[in-house]
């Protein structure tokens, strides 16, 4: 299933000086009429890992690239304590006009994540609806949702999670968009030979041209140098039919000094035939990449 990778180009953001000095990264896009919708990660610039609580934040666009940023978070941290040092990777579902929004929360005195949900008719005046999925010994710090509808009507949540000292992709499953969300046996891992050896990481699906559902997922090595691959699964996520070799996208060889050796796939869309990937560089840029199916 060759995947032809086109234009890459860098998202212009316009912003306050409140939110100037932020990080931003994990774009999720979508479209609604002309419009193009965002929720990202914004993160403060900080030494001090206590100071870095990040928010998600909305944003909008004309042409997809460039995207106006208000001020006000989406999502903002707490008062809950699983979400009071972080609210991270934004995830949207969009089922019969209300918004679904799983993302991360964060408690940096525990240490530990676990996958929320936000839910409401407009995606700027969400509610927080609590847990979606908690930390476990087995399942540390779910995180980074994708969320899809299975050929029989069941809801899929693949899942990043930490164990090993791996990041690994777990695989739940629901009857509705919004749970609850019972844990499957995962459908793949780590591959020892491979760009991909170590950690593994979600991404979003598209449709290939067959038909069947396509994920650009994120593999690293052990040292966590992170590239965008793909696999196919059938059509009711029972299997993976097919799996890249090599990655898809990788990090610019020229980067600012100590910038991370990261590319890291976060949502996609597909319109004219194409397929617009956005993505993060380094935890700090955002791209978006035309991909087609050949």
């Amino acid at each position: 299933m060759p995947i032809v990778l086109g234009d890459i180009s860098p998202l212009h953001i316009e912003r306050s000086a409140q939110l100037r000095d932020m990080f931003l990264l994990s774009p999720f896009v979508w479209r609604e009429g002309p419009k193009y919708k965002m929720l990202l990660r914004a993160v403060p610039s900080s030494d001090d890992p206590a100071q870095k609580i990040a928010r998600v934040q909305y944003a909008e666009s004309n042409d997809g690239l460039r995207f106006t940023l208000p001020d006000k978070a989406a999502i903002a941290p707490g008062p809950s304590a699983d979400d009071k040092d972080g609210c991270e990777d934004p995830t949207v579902c969009i089922v019969d006009g209300s918004y679904y929004v799983y993302y991360t929360g964060w408690n940096e005195q525990a240490k530990r994540g676990r996958l929320m949900l936000a839910a409401g008719g407009d995606v700027q005046s969400l509610e927080k609806r609590g847990t979606a999925m908690a930390w476990t010994p087995e399942r540390k710090n779910p995180k980074e949702a994708t969320v899809v509808q299975a050929a029989g009507g069941n809801w899929r949540m693949f899942f990043e999670y930490a164990a090993d000292e791996k990041s690994k992709i777990g695989l739940a499953s629901a009857p509705a968009v919004n749970g609850p969300w019972s844990v499957l046996e995962p459908l793949f891992e780590a591959r020892a030979d491979r760009w991909d050896s170590w950690h593994l990481s979600t991404g979003p699906i598209v449709t290939s041209e067959s038909g069947k559902p396509v994920m650009f997922y994120n593999g690293a090595t052990r040292d966590a140098a992170w590239r965008i691959g793909w696999m196919r699964f059938d059509a009711g996520y029972s299997c993976v039919e097919a799996r890249c070799e090599e990655p898809l996208i990788v990090p610019p060889p020229q980067r600012d000094a100590g910038a991370t050796d990261i590319a890291f796939a976060a949502s996609a869309l597909q319109e004219d035939g194409a397929v617009q990937l956005y993505y993060s560089i380094a935890d700090r840029d955002m791209c978006r990449a035309t991909l087609r199916f050949a």
